[in-house]
Protein backbone atom coordinates (compact mmCIF):
# COMPACT_ATOMS: atom_id res chain seq x y z
CA UNK A 1 0.00 0.00 0.00
CA UNK A 2 1.20 3.27 -0.69
CA UNK A 3 1.91 5.53 2.26
CA UNK A 4 0.23 9.10 2.23
CA UNK A 5 2.68 11.97 1.90
CA UNK A 6 3.67 13.59 5.16
CA UNK A 7 3.33 17.26 3.83
CA UNK A 8 5.58 19.78 4.96
CA UNK A 9 7.02 20.96 8.30
CA UNK A 10 4.79 23.49 9.52
CA UNK A 11 7.08 26.10 10.52
CA UNK A 12 8.91 25.83 6.73
CA UNK A 13 5.61 25.69 4.98
CA UNK A 14 4.78 29.17 7.18
CA UNK A 15 8.26 30.43 6.16
CA UNK A 16 7.34 29.50 2.42
CA UNK A 17 3.85 31.58 2.82
CA UNK A 18 6.32 34.51 3.66
CA UNK A 19 4.51 35.32 6.86
CA UNK A 20 7.89 35.03 9.10
CA UNK A 21 10.87 33.18 8.38
CA UNK A 22 10.94 29.48 9.84
CA UNK A 23 12.81 31.10 13.02
CA UNK A 24 9.92 33.62 13.90
CA UNK A 25 7.26 30.84 12.40
CA UNK A 26 8.91 28.54 15.45
CA UNK A 27 7.97 31.38 17.96
CA UNK A 28 4.81 32.05 16.59
CA UNK A 29 4.20 28.29 17.78
CA UNK A 30 5.37 28.44 20.91
CA UNK A 31 3.35 31.09 21.41
CA UNK A 32 0.37 29.07 20.44
CA UNK A 33 -0.77 31.55 17.47
CA UNK A 34 -0.73 28.69 15.00
CA UNK A 35 -3.62 26.63 14.29
CA UNK A 36 -4.24 23.66 11.99
CA UNK A 37 -7.94 22.37 11.44
CA UNK A 38 -8.70 24.03 14.14
CA UNK A 39 -6.21 22.44 16.34
CA UNK A 40 -3.35 24.52 18.71
CA UNK A 41 -0.33 23.61 16.82
CA UNK A 42 2.60 22.91 19.70
CA UNK A 43 5.31 21.66 17.55
CA UNK A 44 7.24 23.01 14.81
CA UNK A 45 8.05 19.61 13.40
CA UNK A 46 4.12 19.15 12.30
CA UNK A 47 3.65 18.29 9.04
CA UNK A 48 0.98 20.50 6.56
CA UNK A 49 -0.45 19.41 3.18
CA UNK A 50 -2.71 21.42 1.11
CA UNK A 51 -5.52 20.46 2.15
CA UNK A 52 -5.12 21.80 5.65
CA UNK A 53 -6.59 24.97 7.49
CA UNK A 54 -3.56 26.61 9.11
CA UNK A 55 -4.12 30.06 10.99
CA UNK A 56 -2.35 32.62 12.39
CA UNK A 57 -3.88 35.12 14.75
CA UNK A 58 -7.05 33.99 13.68
CA UNK A 59 -6.64 34.06 10.46
CA UNK A 60 -6.35 31.45 7.33
CA UNK A 61 -3.05 31.64 5.59
CA UNK A 62 -3.19 30.56 1.98
CA UNK A 63 -0.66 28.05 0.41
CA UNK A 64 2.85 29.29 -0.22
CA UNK A 65 2.84 30.84 -4.02
CA UNK A 66 5.49 30.61 -5.82
CA UNK A 67 8.85 31.84 -5.01
CA UNK A 68 9.36 35.48 -5.77
CA UNK A 69 12.47 37.89 -4.95
CA UNK A 70 12.66 41.93 -5.48
CA UNK A 71 15.08 44.40 -5.86
CA UNK A 72 13.70 47.51 -3.68
CA UNK A 73 16.15 51.07 -3.45
CA UNK A 74 15.20 51.86 -0.17
CA UNK A 75 15.44 55.56 1.12
CA UNK A 76 16.40 56.57 4.64
CA UNK A 77 13.61 57.37 6.91
CA UNK A 78 12.09 53.88 6.66
CA UNK A 79 12.18 50.91 9.16
CA UNK A 80 12.57 47.56 8.26
CA UNK A 81 10.49 45.96 10.23
CA UNK A 82 6.10 45.04 10.02
CA UNK A 83 5.11 46.34 13.08
CA UNK A 84 6.46 49.48 14.37
CA UNK A 85 5.14 50.26 17.93
CA UNK A 86 6.83 53.76 17.56
CA UNK A 87 4.81 54.76 14.36
CA UNK A 88 7.41 55.61 12.15
CA UNK A 89 7.17 54.87 8.64
CA UNK A 90 7.96 51.50 7.10
CA UNK A 91 9.47 49.78 3.69
CA UNK A 92 6.54 47.43 3.87
CA UNK A 93 3.93 50.10 4.01
CA UNK A 94 5.75 51.90 1.21
CA UNK A 95 5.47 49.35 -1.04
CA UNK A 96 2.76 49.05 -4.38
CA UNK A 97 -0.73 48.20 -3.69
CA UNK A 98 -1.12 44.65 -5.31
CA UNK A 99 2.56 43.71 -3.83
CA UNK A 100 2.15 39.92 -1.93
CA UNK A 101 3.24 39.73 1.76
CA UNK A 102 7.19 39.58 1.85
CA UNK A 103 10.02 39.59 4.41
CA UNK A 104 13.36 41.73 3.77
CA UNK A 105 16.77 39.78 3.16
CA UNK A 106 18.43 41.36 5.88
CA UNK A 107 18.27 44.82 6.89
CA UNK A 108 19.29 48.00 6.89
CA UNK A 109 18.32 50.53 9.48
CA UNK A 110 16.81 53.53 9.26
CA UNK A 111 19.54 56.33 8.18
CA UNK A 112 20.71 53.59 5.57
CA UNK A 113 19.76 53.35 2.45
CA UNK A 114 20.10 51.36 -1.17
CA UNK A 115 19.62 47.96 -1.85
CA UNK A 116 17.08 45.29 0.15
CA UNK A 117 15.98 42.04 -1.16
CA UNK A 118 12.46 41.18 -0.41
CA UNK A 119 10.94 37.96 -0.73
CA UNK A 120 7.68 36.22 -0.95
CA UNK A 121 9.67 33.13 0.68
CA UNK A 122 10.82 33.28 4.46
CA UNK A 123 12.29 29.57 3.56
CA UNK A 124 14.64 31.52 0.68
CA UNK A 125 15.42 34.91 3.00
CA UNK A 126 16.95 32.47 5.56
CA UNK A 127 19.42 30.82 3.25
CA UNK A 128 20.26 33.80 1.66
CA UNK A 129 21.37 35.89 4.68
CA UNK A 130 23.45 31.91 5.91
CA UNK A 131 27.15 34.03 6.36
CA UNK A 132 27.80 30.30 5.04
CA UNK A 133 27.19 31.80 1.32
CA UNK A 134 30.06 34.44 1.61
CA UNK A 135 28.06 36.72 -0.14
CA UNK A 136 29.05 39.96 -0.24
CA UNK A 137 27.78 42.87 0.73
CA UNK A 138 28.90 45.88 -0.80
CA UNK A 139 28.52 49.78 0.57
CA UNK A 140 29.23 53.32 -0.38
CA UNK A 141 29.65 55.59 2.90
CA UNK A 142 30.36 59.11 3.25
CA UNK A 143 32.59 59.66 6.53
CA UNK A 144 33.29 63.01 8.54
CA UNK A 145 37.09 63.49 10.07
CA UNK A 146 39.96 62.39 8.88
CA UNK A 147 40.67 59.23 7.00
CA UNK A 148 43.92 56.81 8.22
CA UNK A 149 44.04 54.76 5.16
CA UNK A 150 46.90 52.52 7.12
CA UNK A 151 43.98 51.98 9.66
CA UNK A 152 41.23 51.68 7.07
CA UNK A 153 43.35 49.09 5.52
CA UNK A 154 44.13 46.98 8.71
CA UNK A 155 39.93 46.63 9.45
CA UNK A 156 40.71 43.66 6.47
CA UNK A 157 42.34 41.86 9.54
CA UNK A 158 39.63 41.77 11.82
CA UNK A 159 39.05 44.96 14.48
CA UNK A 160 37.84 45.56 17.94
CA UNK A 161 35.93 48.15 18.95
CA UNK A 162 34.64 48.92 22.94
CA UNK A 163 35.10 44.98 23.49
CA UNK A 164 33.22 43.82 20.24
CA UNK A 165 35.22 41.84 18.13
CA UNK A 166 33.90 42.42 14.06
CA UNK A 167 35.45 39.79 10.99
CA UNK A 168 37.19 41.34 8.17
CA UNK A 169 36.31 44.52 6.82
CA UNK A 170 37.34 45.86 3.17
CA UNK A 171 37.56 49.38 2.95
CA UNK A 172 39.14 52.01 0.41
CA UNK A 173 39.21 55.52 0.17
CA UNK A 174 37.52 56.64 -3.04
CA UNK A 175 37.79 60.45 -3.09
CA UNK A 176 37.58 62.98 -0.80
CA UNK A 177 36.89 66.56 -0.11
CA UNK A 178 38.06 68.73 2.74
CA UNK A 179 36.73 66.60 6.08
CA UNK A 180 34.60 64.82 4.33
CA UNK A 181 35.59 61.48 1.98
CA UNK A 182 33.64 58.63 0.46
CA UNK A 183 34.52 55.23 1.09
CA UNK A 184 33.67 51.45 -0.40
CA UNK A 185 32.96 49.14 2.69
CA UNK A 186 32.58 45.34 1.41
CA UNK A 187 31.74 42.69 4.11
CA UNK A 188 30.60 38.99 4.11
CA UNK A 189 28.71 39.22 7.42
CA UNK A 190 28.10 41.78 9.62
CA UNK A 191 26.68 43.15 12.89
CA UNK A 192 23.62 45.28 13.85
CA UNK A 193 24.96 48.84 12.62
CA UNK A 194 28.51 47.24 12.15
CA UNK A 195 29.66 49.88 10.20
CA UNK A 196 28.71 53.02 11.91
CA UNK A 197 30.13 51.26 14.78
CA UNK A 198 33.62 50.45 13.18
CA UNK A 199 33.70 53.79 11.90
CA UNK A 200 32.85 55.94 14.92
CA UNK A 201 36.63 53.63 16.54
CA UNK A 202 38.29 55.16 13.81
CA UNK A 203 36.74 58.63 14.91
CA UNK A 204 34.59 58.83 11.56
CA UNK A 205 31.11 59.79 11.35
CA UNK A 206 28.89 58.29 9.12
CA UNK A 207 27.07 60.62 7.48
CA UNK A 208 25.35 58.51 4.24
CA UNK A 209 25.76 54.71 4.11
CA UNK A 210 24.45 53.11 0.69
CA UNK A 211 23.96 49.54 0.14
CA UNK A 212 25.24 49.01 -3.83
CA UNK A 213 25.12 45.12 -3.77
CA UNK A 214 24.54 42.07 -1.72
CA UNK A 215 25.78 38.91 -3.10
CA UNK A 216 25.36 38.87 -7.14
CA UNK A 217 22.36 40.90 -7.04
CA UNK A 218 22.88 44.86 -7.48
CA UNK A 219 21.61 47.77 -7.57
CA UNK A 220 22.05 49.15 -10.25
CA UNK A 221 20.08 51.72 -11.72
CA UNK A 222 17.22 51.45 -9.56
CA UNK A 223 15.96 54.95 -8.21
CA UNK A 224 14.89 55.94 -4.40
CA UNK A 225 11.60 53.69 -3.94
CA UNK A 226 11.90 51.83 -6.90
CA UNK A 227 11.11 48.26 -7.13
CA UNK A 228 12.19 45.32 -9.63
CA UNK A 229 11.00 41.78 -9.79
CA UNK A 230 14.26 39.28 -10.13
CA UNK A 231 13.24 36.73 -13.13
CA UNK A 232 12.64 33.43 -11.92
CA UNK A 233 15.58 32.04 -14.21
CA UNK A 234 18.12 34.65 -12.80
CA UNK A 235 16.79 33.53 -9.39
CA UNK A 236 17.30 29.72 -9.93
CA UNK A 237 20.84 30.38 -11.23
CA UNK A 238 22.35 32.87 -8.19
CA UNK A 239 21.05 30.52 -5.73
CA UNK A 240 23.35 29.33 -3.48
CA UNK A 241 24.63 25.65 -3.25
CA UNK A 242 23.31 23.52 -0.48
CA UNK A 243 21.47 20.55 0.55
CA UNK A 244 18.32 22.54 1.04
CA UNK A 245 15.33 23.05 -1.38
CA UNK A 246 12.26 25.19 -0.87
CA UNK A 247 9.63 24.77 -3.37
CA UNK A 248 10.70 24.11 -7.01
CA UNK A 249 14.15 25.79 -6.81
CA UNK A 250 16.95 24.20 -7.71
CA UNK A 251 20.75 25.55 -6.73
CA UNK A 252 23.16 26.57 -9.45
CA UNK A 253 26.66 26.99 -10.51
CA UNK A 254 28.27 30.13 -10.27
CA UNK A 255 26.49 33.20 -9.23
CA UNK A 256 26.28 35.93 -11.98
CA UNK A 257 25.82 39.54 -11.27
CA UNK A 258 22.41 40.85 -12.06
CA UNK A 259 21.93 44.69 -13.05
Amino acid sequence: MTQEPRGERIAKWLGRTGVASRRDAERMIEEGRVRLNGQPVTHPATFVTEQDLVQVDGKAVSSPDRTRLWRYHKPDGLVTTHKEPEGRPTVFASLPEGMPRVISVGRLDLNSEGLLLLTNDGELARRLELPSNGWIRRYRVRVFGVVDEARLAALAEGSVFEGVRYGPIDAGLDSRKGDNAWLTVSLREGKNREIRKVMAGLNLHVSRLIRTSYGPFQLGTLKRGELEEVPGKILREQMPKGPEKSGSRTSASKPRPTR
